[in-house]
């Protein structure tokens, strides 16, 4: 394993305090409890909006903190949902008069860490709800999670109710919102390669010269099938044929189309797999009004990517479209 780390233990401590350094004016750290937040969170004109999730896939979500965008993000380890107290604790930190919204990607030791904390958080008067995402369409259900996973749409949700909750929207009004653009949020994934977690040293799954995982998981969990390698064109087009009919997307639609890398890919390599959806999506009377290419929510170093449409209308795309600032200027 060729790294820039020190002790493997200390790998998310030390990414988290070098992010809080690089943002002295816009961002806390609060060691205890993996805690990046505003440093003028919370406010009593707005709710708070928290992610969690495990470390490994920033940007998601230690680097969606600012303006417009997250109050806080509390992560566990890498792939590993935070513990219980992590969520209890930022919940109380971030509580405003308005409400604290936990948005959870749909994975079973995420939901049960933010049931939890959510529950004593509440038994401390803090009003909290609920939001969560489950966009990807590979598996209905899986050995890693209840239902569909949450991928790389949490990004929309993210930036959608982040600027509603920057205009001053309730709390009821951002779970109306986030729900709005999760049940029109689609993705999937393809693994070219496996990634390698700092503790472990090793490739997390074996994947042949010659192979794909195709509905790759962000913690690198098999989806559809695994099948040989084609060429790029050929991957894109299949990985639209399992998203495009999944809500449906039809013509007439205008959509946001996301090409997110998973960590290992190159940038030039996204464009050409945005190439071929944005002409597909054409040919099949889709317009793609916001393009969203590069990396958004990752697998530490996967090569691979994943290929997220959300179905616009007036109020989504002008949310999508509203300033927004973060540690990583990626919006």
């Amino acid at each position: 394993m060729k790294k820039f780390v020190n002790d493997p233990k200390s790998y998310v401590p030390e990414m988290l305090e070098g992010v809080a350094l690089a943002n002295p004016d816009t961002l806390k750290y609060v060691p205890a409890y993996n805690l990046i937040m505003r440093a003028d969170a919370p406010r009593e004109d707005k709710v708070s909006l928290v992610q969690g999730s495990g470390s490994g896939h920033e940007p998601a979500h230690v680097m969606a903190v600012g303006k417009g965008m997250l109050d806080a993000a509390c992560p566990g380890d890498v792939f590993a949902a935070p513990p219980m107290d992590y969520v209890y604790e930022t919940a109380k930190l971030l509580a405003s008069p308005q409400g604290v919204l936990l948005l959870v990607n749909n994975y079973t030791g995420d939901r049960m860490a933010f049931d939890m904390g959510k529950e004593m958080a509440e038994a401390d008067g803090v009003r909290c709800e609920i939001l969560t995402i489950n966009d990807d369409v590979a598996v209905q259900d899986s050995l890693y999670t209840v239902g569909r996973r949450g991928v790389a749409g949490n990004f929309f949700v993210i930036k959608a109710v982040g600027a509603a909750a920057e205009q001053g929207s309730s709390l009821e009004e951002l779970l109306r919102i986030g729900n709005k653009v999760n049940d029109v949020a689609r993705t999937i994934g393809v693994a070219l390669t496996a990634c390698t977690p700092p503790a472990k040293g090793s490739p997390l799954f074996d994947l042949g010269a010659d192979e794909i995982e195709f509905g790759v998981g962000i913690h690198g969990e098999p989806g559809r099938e695994r099948r040989k390698l084609a060429a790029a064109d050929q991957i894109v087009d299949d990985m639209l044929d399992a998203v495009v009919p999944d809500l449906p997307y039809e013509a007439g639609d205008r959509v946001a189309l996301m090409i997110n890398g998973l960590g290992g890919t190159p940038i030039s390599e996204l464009y050409i797999a945005y190439r071929r959806a944005h002409q597909r999506l054409s040919e099949r009377g889709i317009t793609v009004a916001r393009n969203y290419v590069g990396e958004y929510c990752t697998s530490l170093d996967m090569a691979g990517a994943s290929l997220t449409l959300v179905r616009l209308d007036d109020e989504i795309e002008s949310l999508l479209a509203a300033p927004a600032e973060a540690a990583v200027r990626i919006f």
